[in-house]
């Protein structure tokens, strides 16, 4: 016989599932999120951001989410004001009994501050991950970490999502000739061969060495990219001077053209001057985080659909497997046996 948690489990997923989806954002991710709601079928659900005259801010949902399947569309981009949002948005539905609180988290915030690289420093990553739990969330949903050991971060679950999933069917309609893919650092090298396999092509690395944050002092290119087409991918595109210098030096080395792919265009400093001064043919970004700028170079593409279908799975209890590179290059392997 089931034992009888068992038995209460399946019935809190039984009433889970007869309860509603409701689909909210904060300030940071408004245009993100109604698209996200649109694909979903149906329409962002109502929240006000109150803003007072000190600077403080409350949320408010203006509509009930009592026993909802609530999820709580947010990216974590500077300034800190998107965190504290999204973590008041959270104990706000939390407050008003929402049956189940996702907070779907685009960009991670401070993903790149994972461990002490130094001594007396904060491992802020760490830090949010404890503070999105304790807040009240029952889940956690985001895409493409700086490191993806961070999932262990959070003792809650988490549905890690991957931008091959999007940037793969826009590198197949290109229809690239002589296609190498590079990695900018070496902490890139096995996301970008996973792709590199996908399209059984080879793969660069391009090795650097940082003086401090955002200033290289080296960097030197293993393998051969003459007369090749490069595709350069990366998770985060901040100042760009990591990109676009990896960029000039594959031309240098005698590569035909760059292109790039980073999932968040965090883009600051002087990052639009930089793409727009570089030899990049194009740098395709996810709309994780909204542009600030216009680039004739900068090309988005919309993650939308993909967070809508894993929203929809992780509602009716569904796996998000499908959703993975190893899964598209299984049905690849299948249409090629055909």
């Amino acid at each position: 016989m089931p034992c009888f948690v068992d038995y209460l489990c399946a019935l809190q997923n039984f009433y889970m599932l007869k309860s509603g989806v409701k689909i909210f954002s904060g300030n940071a991710s408004g245009e993100l999120a109604e698209k996200i709601a649109g694909f979903y079928g149906q329409d962002l659900g109502k929240c006000v951001i109150q803003k007072f005259s000190d600077g403080e801010f409350q949320p408010k949902f203006d509509e009930s989410v009592r026993g909802d399947y609530v999820f709580l569309v947010q990216s974590t981009y500077a300034p800190s004001d998107n965190i504290m949002e999204l973590l008041m948005m959270i104990d706000a539905a939390r407050r008003a009994s929402a049956g189940y609180i996702t907070a779907v988290i685009p960009y991670f915030g401070y993903a790149r501050q994972d461990r002490k690289d130094k001594p007396r420093v904060s491992i802020a990553s760490k830090l949010m991950a404890n503070l999105l739990a304790k807040s009240g969330a029952n889940r956690i949903m985001t895409m493409d970490l700086h490191a993806p050991q961070i999932q262990g971060f959070f003792d809650i679950p988490m549905d890690h999502l991957d931008s091959s999933a999007i940037f793969i069917p826009y590198i197949e309609n290109l229809k690239i000739e002589n296609l190498t893919f590079a990695s900018p650092d070496v902490g890139s090298t096995n996301r970008v061969r996973e792709v590199a396999s996908y399209f059984e092509a080879e793969m660069v690395i391009c090795d650097k060495q940082r003086k401090r944050a955002n200033e290289i002092a080296s960097m030197t290119v293993i393998g051969d990219v003459k007369d090749r087409n490069i595709v350069l991918i990366d998770d985060i595109c901040d100042t760009a001077g990591t990109l676009t210098k990896s960029a000039a030096m594959l031309m240098d080395k005698g590569a035909k053209s760059v292109r790039a792919f980073c999932t968040h265009p965090v883009l600051s400093g002087k990052a639009y001057e930089n793409i727009e001064n570089s030899v990049l043919s194009e740098l395709v970004v996810c709309d994780t985080i909204p542009l600030r700028n216009h680039c004739d170079k900068i090309k988005v593409l919309s993650t939308a659909q993909l967070f809508s279908v894993a929203i929809r799975n992780a509602h009716e209890n569904k796996s998000i497997n499908s959703l993975f590179i190893h899964s598209q290059l299984r049905e690849k392997n299948k249409r090629n046996e055909i």
